[in-house]
C-alpha cells in the first residue's frame, strides 16, 4: 500500500484522537450498553440502539485511524533542508497576480487539509501547481473559472 504523507502535527492529532476514542469514548459507550441491557427487552430498546450504533461509529474510526498511521509517511518540515523550494508542509505566502491579494498556504497531508485555517492538501491543485518553485516564481493554476497566476512571493519552512 502506498504511503501518505503527514505532518508531525497532523501525526500527533491523530493519535490524540485515537488515545480519546479509545480510553474515553470507548469505555463509555460499553458502559453505556450494559446499562441499557438491565433495563429489558432488547427489541424495543432505543437507549440500547443508540448506543450500539455509537459503539460501530467508534470502533470503525479507530480502525480509520490506525490505519492512516500505519500508512502515514510522517514528514518533519524542520529536519528538511531550507533550499527555498516549495516541499510539503511548507507555509506559502502568495500574490494574486490579476488581484494583488495576497494569501497564505501550508502544503499537508489529506486529512490535515482544512482551507478554514488555510492548509491544503497537496493533491489540491494549487498545492500541484506550487511544489517545485521557488520565490519569485509564478504558478498558474488551473480553477473552474479559469486560470489563475500567483507569484510566490515567500516561502516558510517551520510553524
Amino acid at each position: 500500500m502506498q504511503k501518505s504523507p503527514m505532518t508531525v502535527q497532523g501525526e500527533k492529532r491523530l493519535r490524540e484522537e485515537l488515545e480519546e476514542l479509545k480510553t474515553v469514548k470507548r469505555p463509555k459507550v460499553i458502559e453505556a450498553i450494559a446499562e441499557a441491557r438491565e433495563h429489558g427487552d432488547l427489541k424495543e430498546n432505543a437507549e440500547y440502539h443508540a448506543a450500539r450504533e455509537e459503539q460501530g461509529f467508534i470502533e470503525g474510526r479507530i480502525q480509520e485511524i490506525e490505519s492512516k498511521l500505519g500508512n502515514a509517511q510522517v514528514i518533519d518540515i524542520a529536519q528538511l533542508p531550507k533550499t527555498g523550494k516549495v516541499v510539503f508542509g511548507v507555509t506559502v505566502e502568495l500574490t494574486n497576480l490579476d488581484t494583488d491579494e495576497e494569501v497564505s498556504y501550508t502544503i499537508v497531508g489529506e486529512d490535515e487539509a482544512d482551507l478554514k485555517v488555510n492548509k491544503i492538501s497537496f493533491t489540491s491543485p494549487i498545492a500541484r501547481a506550487l511544489i517545485g518553485k521557488e520565490e519569485g516564481d509564478v504558478a498558474v493554476v488551473k480553477t473552474p473559472r479559469g486560470e489563475v497566476e500567483y507569484e510566490v512571493s515567500d516561502v516558510i519552512y517551520g510553524n
